[in-house]
Formats: structure tokens, sequence, C-alpha cells
């Protein structure tokens, strides 16, 4: 590893143990707009729409940094001394019950109403119509990530390592979403 990257992570390592929550929350916000860039380039935009990016970043910032944060804390202070495969998977299941549905309906919900600026009831029936299927293949994956998040990371790390993945997850949500507003215009 060059010393310009030790250098640097070693600052972001700093940054959060110094200050967990704005350190999160910044690292969503820029994960968040780095997968807008990529699904928009991908979804075949030829001028980079700056207005969508900022406020997808602005999602990644204000909410998934700061939930990312408070959800892990609330995990392990709820299997407080509890370790082992048995509490790894318990951790997961009750990610996958509770927090996976709620982020994947508010992300579409928020793409549709704020970042397209659709009418409730276009966002609602797009929601009812994709949401199961969008649900269904994050239960198919994010219980890996879950796993590999909770039996390896650090508390300190889990954030960061859910919000890299979940940065591919959103180029996957954001191009579900595009397809359905391009279909309906």
């Amino acid at each position: 590893m060059s010393d310009l990257v030790k250098a640097g992570l070693g600052k972001y390592l700093l940054q959060l143990y110094l200050h967990p929550l704005r350190t999160k929350a910044i690292t969503a916000g820029v994960l968040v707009g780095c997968s807008d860039v990529v699904a928009q380039k991908i979804s075949g935009v030829k001028r980079l729409q700056l207005k969508r990016l900022l406020l997808l970043a602005l999602y990644g910032f204000v909410y998934s940094g700061p939930f990312g944060h408070f959800l892990h804390k609330l995990m392990d202070s709820l299997f407080q001394g509890k370790q082992g495969s048995k509490t790894v998977a318990k951790k997961v299941l009750l990610e996958q019950l509770t927090a996976s549905p709620w982020n994947n309906m508010l992300f579409m919900v928020y793409y549709g109403l704020v970042v397209e600026g659709r009418p409730w009831s276009l966002v609602k029936s797009k929601v009812l119509k994709d949401y199961p299927s969008v649900q269904l293949t994050a239960w198919k994956f994010w219980p890996i990530v879950g796993w590999i998040n909770y039996q390896y990371l650090p508390l300190q790390l889990r954030v960061l390592f859910h919000n890299i993945v979940a940065s591919c997850w959103a180029i996957f949500l954001n191009l579900k979403a595009r397809s359905v507003a391009i279909k309906k215009e």
C-alpha cells in the first residue's frame, strides 16, 4: 500500500474516531453521489444531471449515513456482550426484517417524489408495482453483506462497508426507478 493511501486512510480513520456521525454522513453522501454518476452513465444520460446527483448525495448525507450509524449502535446494544454465529444470524435477520424493507421503500419514495418530482399517485403506483421485486432481490443479496459486516468488521467500520456495498445497490435501485420513470413518460 502506498504511503499516500496509508496517510489518507489514517486521516479518515481518525475522523471516524473523532467525529463518527459526521464522517459517516459525509461518506454516505459522497458514495451515493458517485453511484448516481455511474447509474446516469449506464442509463445513457448524455449530460450529467447535477440536480439529481445533489439530491441523491443529500439523501446519503442526511439519511443513509446517520441511519446506518444509529442502526449499528442499536444492534450492538441489543446484543451487547453476545457473539458467535447465532448472534450474527439474529442481527442479520432483524436487520432484514426491519431496516431493509424500510430503506428500500424510503429510497423509492424519495426518488419519485423528490428526485423526479413526480406526483404522489404516480410514485405510489410505481412503488406498489416494483417494491416487491426490489425487496425480494434485496433479501437475496443483503443477508450475505450483513453476515460479513457483523461477523468480521468492528462497529466503527460497519457503516463504511455497508455504504460501499450500498453504492452498488443504489445503482441497481436508481436504474430500476429510472427505467420505470422512462416507461411512464
